[in-house]
């Protein structure tokens, strides 16, 4: 696993984007070479094809992560994933033409862009699958011993073998042991798997590590080499989310992150308020539109206010387009909202999937309340009982609410304590990783969300 932004990522997920970028720029430098031949040179150097040609690899690589074709999950040579790839090169096509439109010569020729689009549909072809063989062979693949037996170290397995592309072979773990589970056995069954082969790490995934820790067998495997590590750190890294089940207070101190320097705080805030009021401006043409929408749909306010809990705790008024009707918890008192509310109005159900009904945070965004990208900010009440029930909740306040965060790009909208608990464990990760380059990331995602209507309530 290699760290970059701030986020894991397995090592071959970077192989592959870096050889498709190296497939695409050399497809289109290809078309070129073939069409203008001798005056190639001319028109790379001169006509600023060299940058045409950045223009098209940079649209390429977000058309395949549009359409998941990074996520290693889902990574398959199945009919649909092919379909899926040459979705790539049509998409394209059809930005080139309406973009050669509207801005006529920022592009490649039209001979050059047909040609590198053909060449495009066979080398992505001819690099996947080339990947495909690369990815499963033993030889790049690091040897895993994952001690410990219980249900974490059997979820951490299934994590690990879930996905091939991590480059991690699982050649056993302590719930293989038959009989009772003693620093004994343990310990014999360890050494047994590192005397078999070579082992490059061990993950320890114990839940009682006081009596049947094998400590000098781990000891000696990391003098000779092998790395030893906790399993919060790897599932951090494979599940994009941390772990609050027998996470000890001791890794929180420990580990690297959790921390914010006040150069990262200045340049947040300067670059949420400046998108925050270039965002005000072109909205306000939607406004009228809206409002009268909305008008027409239900009686009561354009505007909802409702008291939400901060950073550090503190409370602030954050306001959304009304999308329920008026008086929505005049019997029932605060709640979440539920699958098919019956609550939402007509024009509300639009403005929540159109994610329309979010434009009046930016003011919350201007006033510092909110940045764009942090946890989702609850409401005082829900804080209260869900510090009581979520271990480790409050962590979540430790920066400034936002619009959007890693917990709604990777998980659904919930509306229960065990939802509000699998989003606080995305929360953490984002507490911990916090970075501007991961606010970009999580920005692109939502924009892929919203543009492809998930996740919406």
């Amino acid at each position: 696993m290699i760290r970059l932004f701030n986020v894991y990522y397995p090592a071959r997920t970077l192989v592959l984007l870096l050889g498709e970028t190296l497939v695409v720029g050399v497809s289109f430098l290809i078309a070129v070479l073939l069409e203008y031949r001798e005056d190639s040179y001319l028109v790379l150097n001169y006509e600023f094809g060299y940058y045409k040609v950045i223009i098209v690899t940079v649209a390429v690589l977000l058309f395949c992560h549009w359409l998941d074709l990074y996520d290693l999950a889902q990574f398959d040579v199945e009919l649909r994933y092919y379909l899926r790839l040459l979705l790539v090169p049509g998409m394209l096509a059809l930005a080139a033409a309406l973009i050669s439109v509207v801005i006529p010569g920022i592009l490649l020729g039209r001979s050059s862009m047909l040609l590198g689009l053909v060449i495009l549909s066979l080398g992505l072809i001819a690099w996947r699958n080339a990947y495909t063989w690369l990815s499963q062979l033993k030889l790049l693949q690091q040897r895993v011993y994952v001690l410990g037996a219980g249900e974490r170290a059997a979820r951490l397995v299934r994590g690990l073998r879930k996905v091939p592309q991590l480059g991690i072979d699982v050649v056993g773990w302590s719930g293989d042991i038959s009989g009772e589970l003693t620093r004994e056995t343990l310990a014999t069954d360890l050494m047994n798997r590192a005397d078999q082969g070579s082992l490059h790490r061990v993950i320890v995934a114990m839940d009682d590590r006081r009596q049947s820790m094998p400590m000098l067998e781990l000891l000696r495997l990391r003098l000779n080499g092998v790395q030893v590590e906790e399993a919060t750190t790897w599932l951090e890294k494979i599940s994009g989310k941390i772990e609050i089940d027998q996470l000890y207070p001791s890794w929180i101190i420990f580990t690297a992150g959790f921390s914010f320097g006040s150069a990262f705080r200045m340049m947040r805030r300067i670059l949420n308020f400046s998108v925050a009021l270039i965002g005000l401006v072109l909205a306000l043409p939607l406004i009228p539109f809206v409002a009268v929408a909305i008008a027409l749909d239900s009686p009561g306010p354009l505007f909802y206010a409702q008291k939400r809990a901060g950073r550090m705790g503190k409370e602030f008024y954050c306001y959304k387009f009304r999308t329920m009707r008026k008086d929505s918890e005049a019997d029932t008192g605060p709640t979440w909202a539920g699958d098919d509310d019956p609550r939402i109005t007509r024009v509300g159900r639009f403005l929540r999937m159109s994610r329309l009904d979010e434009i009046p945070q930016l003011w919350c965004v201007l006033k510092g309340d909110m940045a764009f990208v942090g946890p989702r900010p609850e409401r005082p009440e829900f804080v209260e009982w869900l510090t009581r029930e979520i271990p480790y909740y409050q962590l979540r306040h430790l920066v400034r609410p936002g619009i959007t965060g890693w917990a709604q790009v990777r998980y659904k909208y919930g509306n229960t304590v065990e939802d509000a608990k699998q989003k606080l464990q995305y929360d953490l990760f984002y507490v911990k990783n916090a970075s501007l380059a991961l606010d970009v990331l999580i920005t692109m995602q939502t924009i892929k969300i919203v543009t492809l209507g998930r996740g919406a309530q």
